[in-house]
């Protein structure tokens, strides 16, 4: 802060740095004082001649003529020797300290600067400037340094004056060194609670993706099995009428000559129009799979619910597959345990009790169906899957299939004739898992 005594000292600066003595120079004024500026020791000389200055502030490194030697100069001019010489340093070795102390420098000012620290030390200094060292005459100071003998001519009050300062200048830089590692180590724990939320959004991203690119690949096999089908029924439905128009021409032709063969061709085209029926019913049926994308749901429930939409009358019913575990697929999933119930009710015959159980296997789980009745024939074990199949025995098992294939699940019987009917729906790994669990 400026003071009206400050205004009567005067404060040679000498740096070559146009930016440094500047910065400096407005410390100095603010605080009162008067400042000229030189920008080596040769001009600096030069101006103490012409105007005594009440203290002298040189940097250390500087062309022409360094600190050092401005300092020793002007300590060893008895005309000047009794002007106090601060020296500016970066003080990155003990050895300036050393020699500034040779040369006869009062004290330091560390740089970069603190206006507060500034201040400080020249008012330090001129406190100190006028009392008598109480050692009395100086006497030099030999002292080895690194292999190299250095002479001290400052007394020991002036010596530990200044290691004091440059003592408080190194816990100063201590403690703000401390403070930036505090800082430093906050914004890390920054940093890692960022990296880990990061992480756990990439980990819901992934998750995320894996369920996009599951539905994706489930969606284009329903759209590849529905214009496949698409094609068949046109193509069947174009046969069968071709067919039943044919058998009604003939009909037409024979119902005067042979009423009676005429009525064969009639019959004919009716059950021609009664397959037709059921092959576009079929169509409708079958357009509905894949429509909407696959989701996760409750095997037990939706075993539950087959058996309430079938009502297997006097079968005894047993779900042993408890609730809490999931299943991926189409939607219309519900149908297949409903059409492997209404399979045993309509062709187990001498079947009593249906049973659905779930069991893990290393690439995922198996869901079973098995009753007791009749069983199915080996060389008819696939055959009741097919299209041809189930045009004229119900397309359920063929629906069945085709529900199933859009999550890669498959079907098939491996009962044993006369013992019972066996179907496995066999479940990678990636269409099952735990309720409320991520998607595997």
């Amino acid at each position: 802060m400026e003071t009206s005594d400050n205004k009567m000292i005067t404060i040679l600066l000498v740096e070559d740095s146009r930016t440094q003595a500047e910065y400096l120079r407005h410390i100095l004024e603010n605080d009162g004082y008067r400042v000229t500026l030189t920008d080596n020791g040769s001009e600096a000389l030069a101006q103490i001649g012409r105007n005594r200055p009440s203290i002298i502030l040189s940097d250390i490194v500087m062309p022409e003529m360094d600190g050092y030697e401005l300092c020793s100069r002007v300590k060893q001019n008895p005309k000047t020797a009794d002007i106090p010489v601060i020296l500016v340093t970066q003080l990155f070795d003990p050895v300036d300290v050393i020699r500034g102390l040779e040369s006869g420098a009062d004290d330091f000012i560390i740089k970069p600067f603190d206006p507060e620290y500034v201040q400080l030390r020249i008012c330090n200094i001129l406190k100190t400037v006028n009392q008598p060292d109480p050692d009395g005459p100086r006497r030099a100071l030999t002292l080895t340094l690194f292999n190299k003998t250095h002479t001290i001519p400052a007394s020991r009050v002036q010596i530990l004056s200044i290691l004091l300062s440059t003592y408080e200048v190194a816990v100063r830089k201590n403690a703000e060194l401390e403070e930036a590692r505090e800082r430093l180590n906050a914004v890390n724990e920054q940093l890692q609670q960022a990296i880990a939320d990061l992480k756990q959004s990439n980990t819901r991203l992934e998750q995320e993706n894996t369920e996009r690119r599951r539905v994706e690949k489930a969606l284009d096999e329903a759209n590849k099995k529905l214009n496949l089908m698409a094609s068949i029924t046109r193509h069947d439905v174009i046969n069968q009428l071709t067919s039943q128009h044919e058998s009604l021409e003939n009909a037409l032709l024979l119902r005067a000559k042979d009423p009676e063969k005429a009525w064969e061709h009639v019959t004919s085209a009716a059950a021609i129009a009664t397959r037709t029926l059921n092959s576009v019913k079929f169509t409708g049926d079958y357009q509905k799979i894949g429509v909407k994308s696959p989701q996760w749901q409750d095997i037990h429930t939706l075993i539950q619910a087959a058996e309430k939409d079938t009502s297997p009358g006097g079968l005894t019913f047993s779900n042993g597959i408890s609730p809490g575990t999931e299943i991926f697929a189409d939607p219309l999933i519900g149908k297949v345990f409903s059409n492997l119930i209404e399979n045993t009710v309509k062709y187990g015959k001498k079947a009593t009790s249906i049973r659905f159980s779930l069991h893990a296997e290393a690439d995922g789980m198996v869901i079973i169906c098995e009753d007791d009745g009749v069983g199915i024939p080996d060389g008819r074990k696939e055959k009741i899957f097919s299209y041809e199949h189930g045009m004229s025995h119900g397309l359920g098992l063929f629906l069945a299939r085709e529900i199933l294939a859009i999550t890669s699940i498959t079907l098939r019987e491996t009962g044993t004739a006369g013992s019972g009917a066996r179907f496995e729906l066999r479940c990678p790994s990636t269409t099952t898992r735990a309720a409320g669990q991520p998607a595997p």
